[in-house]
């Protein structure tokens, strides 16, 4: 019995004498319970998450050192092309969306009835500055007229001065009885013709006066005609000129509606020209404009270009709230009271020199970020 149980005693030693040699070779390595390791995973999602929000809201820490809107659009000054004159489209030299240079003709009207009336202007102003050429001479004339119609009165006037005196010696003699009736009607009737010639050259020497006065007013009259003959040429030829249409600044063209022998009336829509400098309007509520000031730095993502960042500079701030320039107006005097955060533009221009500058468009979607530390 005693040696069975030393014999069988000897294995379970040799196993432990085994275990004893294999261990200090082999340690066992130490890992976390399960639970533990599934509330770090935990703990850092979440931290994660929080952060995301933060940042995408902008609330603090990520808020101290820039504002944020998705609010905002690029902005241009989208001219409307339009004839000054009407008639008959003649010429479209230019194509849609073409980029076109200043100055340059987008479309010609047909000049002929406009043509013709500058020369009817031309004509018209002709024959104004040849009457008033003819003035002076008009003016002689009348000099010379007045001054025979003085004459005929010096002559009338000595005429009715012997008149009279015969008159008065015959009717001195009649009375002594030393003539007879015949003659003393004689020179009555001759004092009476005297005196009737003297009147009507009076009259006659009114009527030169006035003609003369009359000439220095035709003078003034033709003056202010050939004026007026000049200001209407002017207008014929500026209504020529403009039956060839230009562009007024550098810019790209929107589709081009018109089309030739179509017939255009004064202010009628052609097409548009979109210049080639544009600015971002982002309208910031009330309470992030705290910071926001003139000259700061903006980070510009536009939508249409994956996102695509540009850098630009705070140019101007709206003078008033988005609202204060509505055709309606929300009134708060009535009724409950609801208060609403307003928004406040603010202007935004490019820095120049960035690559695809020119890709971005009127109307395009962007989101900016101003440094304001």
């Amino acid at each position: 019995m005693e040696k069975q149980t030393i014999s069988s005693s000897q294995p379970a030693q040799n196993n432990t004498d085994q275990k004893l040699q294999q261990s200090p070779s082999q340690p066992e390595r130490w890992s976390p319970k399960k639970h533990h390791l599934s509330m770090v995973i935990f703990i850092v999602t979440v931290l994660l998450g929080l952060s995301t929000v933060f940042y995408l809201w902008r609330l603090p820490p990520f808020s101290l050192n820039s504002v944020y809107t998705n609010n905002a659009y690029v902005r241009g000054q989208i001219t409307l092309i339009s004839p000054k004159v009407s008639g008959y489209i003649k010429a479209v030299p230019v194509q849609d969306f073409e980029q076109v240079k200043k100055d340059q003709t987008l479309v010609t009207i047909d000049p002929e009835t406009y043509l013709a009336k500058v020369a009817q202007a031309e004509a018209n102003l002709k024959a104004q500055q040849a009457a008033l050429e003819r003035i002076p001479q008009t003016r002689v004339a009348a000099q010379a007229t007045l001054s025979l119609r003085q004459a005929a009165i010096d002559s009338a006037k000595a005429q009715f001065n012997l008149a009279a005196i015969e008159q008065k010696r015959v009717s001195t003699l009649y009375h002594t009885k030393s003539i007879s009736k015949r003659e003393l009607d004689q020179a009555n009737n001759n004092y009476k013709q005297t005196n009737l010639a003297l009147l009507q050259a009076k009259e006659q020497f009114h009527i030169a006066q006035q003609d003369l006065l009359n000439v220095d007013i035709t003078e003034k009259n033709l003056i202010a005609a050939v004026d007026n003959a000049k200001a209407a040429l002017a207008l014929a030829q500026q209504d020529l000129k403009h039956t060839v249409i230009s562009a007024p600044e550098n810019g790209r063209l929107s589709q081009v509606s018109v089309r030739v022998g179509q017939y255009v009336s004064v202010g009628a829509q052609l097409l548009y020209l979109v210049p080639n400098r544009n600015w971002i309007i982002a309208n910031f509520r009330e309470a992030d404009t705290e910071r926001i000031r003139l000259g700061q730095k903006v980070s510009i993502f536009v939508d249409a270009l994956g996102g695509k960042k540009f850098i630009g500079r705070v140019t101007d701030i709206s003078p008033a709230t988005a609202s204060e320039f509505s055709l309606i107006k929300a009134d708060s005097g009535t009724g409950n009271f609801v208060k609403i955060a307003q928004r406040i533009p603010i202007k935004i221009e490019f820095e120049p020199n960035q690559d695809e500058l020119e890709r971005i468009i009127p109307g395009m979607s962007v989101e900016v970020e101003i440094d304001v530390n």
